[in-house]
């Protein structure tokens, strides 16, 4: 069976803000299927601008409390990058990557459906770091 990716309708380049930026990031991650013990937090990073685009870049923080350890031992990072082209009509959507802190491969949310499992990954490996100091 076909697994279907889930994405959201990203705004236009020119009703693109960094709030509204923030808050279609969390429309994206409400399509993951993550279990409802993980927590994130999403911020803003900064803006950056290039010859042909403006790329705006934001990160979130997901992590596992429990009721015994309400403060994680580790967390893990998201990092999105949206991008405005100067070169594309500005009634086009803008493009949406994301990458794992871990990790240097770049993600198309409409590519590559997210898995919990990456962020228990990184936060397995920074325990058993942690762990081995």
């Amino acid at each position: 069976t076909k697994h279907i990716i889930k994405n959201i309708l990203w705004t236009t380049s020119k009703n693109f803000t960094v709030e509204r930026g923030q808050q279609q990031i969390e429309e994206l991650i409400s399509t993951w299927d993550i279990h409802e013990s993980w927590l994130h937090h999403s911020e803003f990073l900064k803006e950056e601008e290039l010859k042909d685009s403006k790329r705006y870049h934001y990160r979130a923080c997901w992590g596992l409390p429990t009721r015994r350890k309400p403060v994680p031992r580790a967390i893990a990072n998201v990092y999105f990058v949206i991008v405005i082209s100067k070169l594309k009509p500005d009634t086009a959507p803008v493009e949406v990557f994301y990458r794992l802190e871990s990790s240097r491969l770049i993600r198309r949310p409409e590519q590559c459906q997210f898995r919990e499992k990456w962020l228990q990954d990184i936060i397995e490996n920074k325990i058993a770091c942690t762990e081995r100091l």
